[in-house]
């Protein structure tokens, strides 16, 4: 059985086998700043840290009093000077709440916990959802850290109800958990993202001692190896199955830019979720899978020496196009417990990646000020650029996975 200790591990990391041998973190800085990086004037981890959660709560407690009764933030509107919100079955509804959570964890403020349990209470009826794959965004992100930082044994079976949900959605055919239902563009689609939904039946799984949810797990986890990646360990964003054969009839993009392209969210799902996959199940397979889509991300030659993303690997435009803090949140935080997993030279190259970013993200750059961006924690998001939506503004889940990622480096490399 596992403990609710998620999030809290011993420290092992992962490294460039090709480019480097010995990692350092004095070597590693050295190689930022000779590719045209500089740090942010120094400060230490802690003290950095320290500051981002306290702007966090004020940013989240301003964005709480802005908030419409029964509504979601989604993101915020600079020229209309307005937040934009969204109903509970919206994908990202979930990282409001877990976000609060993460707040309250590292602050232990009231009026913060106040506002976190609140959210749940509308966002609560959609454990019963099955509209697509989302569940593990909607109902982990927030009831899972809401339980583990709690203990409130109340919102256990909320969690557990919404697995059940989830697998309504697995098809025996293609041993996958079909993402979206289909439409003009797609007839069975499964996307990369869905890797990150299947914590939710991990720990339903392992924490009610249920095997069918396991099995579901396991059989999308190994569906997403065989089919969704690349010679080079990129991944497509869409495949599209026949159900009448099981067989891939597609391998497309959405958000990305072409279908042959590396759209950088998209990898770094698939890092953070055979990242998280191995935690649970200990499987070689998945350890080493999210260690080759790390070597692809951090050593692409167009990565940026920050390591903040752009928002496609292939974008012809490059460096002339947009970054994406939400990828490099999500970056961070799977390097952070990929460490865990890894050895001590590959922990010093992850762990360094990770704190270069962060401290990227906490310049005025990316970092907003008290009062402003609607409350959000960061700005130059992108959501979908393909469908014009969602460009170049805050998004909930950069915020909170820039949470996430900022507690374990604390909480895994400091202490």
């Amino acid at each position: 059985m596992i403990t609710f200790n998620l999030f809290f591990y011993p420290m092992n990391i992962f490294i460039s086998s090709c480019k480097f041998k010995i990692f350092t973190l004095f070597i590693s800085t050295l190689a930022c700043i000779q590719n045209g990086y500089t740090q942010p004037s120094e400060i230490s981890m802690k003290d950095l840290i320290h500051k981002n959660m306290k702007l966090a709560k004020k940013q989240y407690l301003f964005m709480t009093s802005i908030l419409p009764s029964g509504r979601m933030p989604r993101s915020f509107d600079a020229k209309g000077d307005s937040l934009i919100t969204s109903n509970t079955k919206w994908w990202c509804s979930g990282f409001y709440p877990g976000s609060l959570w993460y707040i309250y964890e590292y602050t232990k403020d009231v009026e913060v916990k106040n506002a976190a349990e609140k959210s749940l209470i509308i966002l609560e009826p959609e454990k019963h959802y099955t509209g697509n794959h989302d569940l593990g965004f909607m109902m982990f992100c927030s009831f899972g850290n809401a339980y583990r930082i709690s203990g409130n044994q109340l919102y256990k079976p909320t969690i557990d109800t919404a697995a059940f949900s989830l697998i309504t959605r697995y098809r025996p055919s293609i041993k996958s958990i079909q993402s979206w239902n289909k439409n003009q563009h797609f007839n069975c689609p499964v996307i990369i993202d869905n890797m990150m939904n299947l914590e939710l039946l991990m720990w339903v799984a392992q924490t009610s001692n249920n095997k069918i949810l396991e099995d579901v797990a396991l059989y999308h986890a190994n569906s997403t190896l065989k089919n969704h990646f690349r010679a080079d360990n990129s991944s497509f964003h869409v495949l599209d199955y026949s159900l009448e054969t099981g067989e891939v009839i597609g391998k497309k993009t959405w958000q990305g830019h072409h279908d042959s392209s590396a759209w950088a969210r998209g990898q770094a799902w698939g890092l953070y979720g055979f990242t998280m996959m191995f935690r649970f199940t200990k499987i070689p397979d998945y350890l080493q899978k999210a260690k080759d889509i790390a070597r692809f991300m951090i050593d692409h030659p167009n990565m940026p020496a920050d390591f903040i993303p752009y928002w496609d690997y292939n974008e012809p435009s490059v460096p002339n196009t947009y970054r994406d803090a939400s990828t490099a949140s999500i970056l961070a935080s799977a390097l952070l417990e990929l460490g865990t997993f890894s050895n001590q030279q590959e922990k010093i190259r992850y762990a360094e990646v990770a704190k270069v970013i962060i401290k990227k993200l906490s310049t005025p750059e990316y970092l907003s000020k008290p009062g402003t961006n609607g409350g959000f924690l960061l700005k130059h998001g992108v959501g979908g650029i393909p469908q014009k939506s969602e460009i170049d503004v805050p998004l909930t889940y950069a915020d909170y996975y820039f949470l996430e990622a900022m507690i374990r480096y604390e909480n895994w490399y400091l202490n």
